[in-house]
């Protein structure tokens, strides 16, 4: 029976050949992605899998639901799997803001599913870190954000010859689209044609356009003036006096196609080409209102980077460590008589917090010893006939004759 389309298996090292994904390249990504967001003080929050449909419907409209996983549940409920975080926070934030000091910064790690066609970079599910910051409406707080993403591209290893923030406002769209826009109901068909004119067949642009009053020629020409405004500018300077002016550039080509964005936007990407945008993000200054029904208005920015771009970007760049089985050490018994001593060395130093494996049943040395080498150990043990232990450190091959209460600080003196 296999998986369904879209979806992914993760295995463990060594990972097999063809489609399986590694589960210690997941494992190294969420690491990374915890360490940087706490170190900006940013706390965690999880949320529920499953929503109500209306919490995506209500935004932007019935359409959605093709795109989603959504069904009936045995409540007779219309519910949905998550297809994105950001809504789930705005609830949970407009819930219960007021048991919080503002301004709140938030991250999260969910899987998420879209039911749509399957493209490279784009599956039907994926995992992602979600960064918001709510109850703050100073462009600092877009700047922190966008400080944040870029550091936790870094932190793989990655520089501005690797990624560029491009950055941009929906402000400046609206601005031009209420001056030469002949349809007011209209902007966020405005709004997605700009989005995909990278994609989609100039013509086919075009002809949108002028249904709706302007032309593919006004549109990249005042893409081209590509003047800053003053609250990109007031980024701009921000990300300058912390030394990342080198990852961000002002680019009116993004405007992000989600309808809930209201202002600063912007999307990282490879500089390369070879990827679709790596990460996006921008302000939502309403959907906190929108989803509480109005009783609650605190203005939000956030972004988020997902997990498949990101690992393919990382593969190609060559900035994925050698990952596989790491141990600190295997147990090798070599008489089992000796077993039951050994299970108590074993048992000490795992308490201890290292990481030892053995064979659970018996087997002869020289197989014991490919194991330990198969699963990256640093270091064999075995007891002798006077249950002292046997260190072998398997890089150098240097060994040592230590009694047990001196194997833990051995270990760990080399290991350091």
């Amino acid at each position: 029976m296999e998986h369904l389309p879209g979806f992914r298996e993760f295995f463990p090292e060594p990972i097999p050949s063809g489609e399986a994904w590694s589960a210690a390249v997941r494992e190294h990504l969420f690491e990374r992605w915890h360490a940087v967001a706490r170190r900006y003080g940013f706390q965690l929050y999880d949320g529920p899998p499953v929503e109500p449909l209306e919490l995506y419907t209500a935004k932007s409209g019935a359409e959605i639901a093709g795109q989603l996983y959504h069904f009936t549940d045995k409540g007779g409920r219309e519910v949905s799997l998550r297809p994105e975080m950001t809504p789930t926070v705005a609830r949970m934030v407009a819930a219960r803001e007021r048991h919080y000091k503002k301004p709140l910064k938030w991250y999260s790690i969910p899987q998420l599913f879209r039911y749509e066609r399957q493209q490279k970079g784009r599956l039907r599910e994926h995992f992602q870190l979600n960064a918001d910051i709510f109850g703050e409406t100073n462009t600092a707080a877009d700047a922190e954000l966008i400080a944040l993403l870029i550091d936790l591209l870094r932190a793989f290893g990655l520089s501005s010859e690797d990624f560029v923030i491009r950055l941009s406002s929906r402000n400046v769209w609206q601005d031009f689209y209420r001056r030469h826009g002949n349809s007011p109901d209209r902007a966020y068909d405005f709004f997605q044609v700009v989005d995909k004119l990278e994609r989609n067949d100039p013509a086919q642009s075009d002809a949108t356009l002028r249904e709706l009053g302007l032309s593919l020629e006004a549109v990249r020409a005042f893409i081209a003036q590509g003047a800053p405004t003053v609250e990109l500018q007031a980024v701009l300077d921000n990300l300058a006096a912390r030394g990342l002016a080198e990852f961000v550039r002002v680019d009116y080509t993004v405007i992000r196609g989600l309808a809930y964005y209201t202002g600063i936007v912007y999307e990282a990407f490879d500089r390369h080409g070879k990827f679709r945008a790596i990460a996006g993000g921008g302000r939502y200054d309403e959907l906190v209102t929108l989803v509480s029904g109005g009783r609650s208005n605190v203005p939000a920015a956030g972004f988020a980077i997902g997990d498949v771009v990101l690992t393919e970007l990382l593969k190609e760049r060559g900035k994925l460590p050698a990952i596989g089985e790491r141990l600190d050490a295997y147990l090798m018994i070599e008489d089992e008589s000796r077993r039951g001593e050994s299970l108590s060395l074993l048992q000490r130093l795992r308490d201890a917090g290292m990481v030892v494996d053995f064979s659970l049943t018996p087997a002869k040395p020289d197989k014991q010893f490919k194991r330990a080498q198969e699963a990256g150990a640093a270091f064999t043990l075995a007891l002798d006939a006077q249950l002292r232990v046997r260190v072998r450190h398997l890089a150098t091959r240097e060994e040592a004759i230590l009694p047990h209460e001196g194997v833990e600080t051995h270990l760990r003196s080399k290991l350091a």
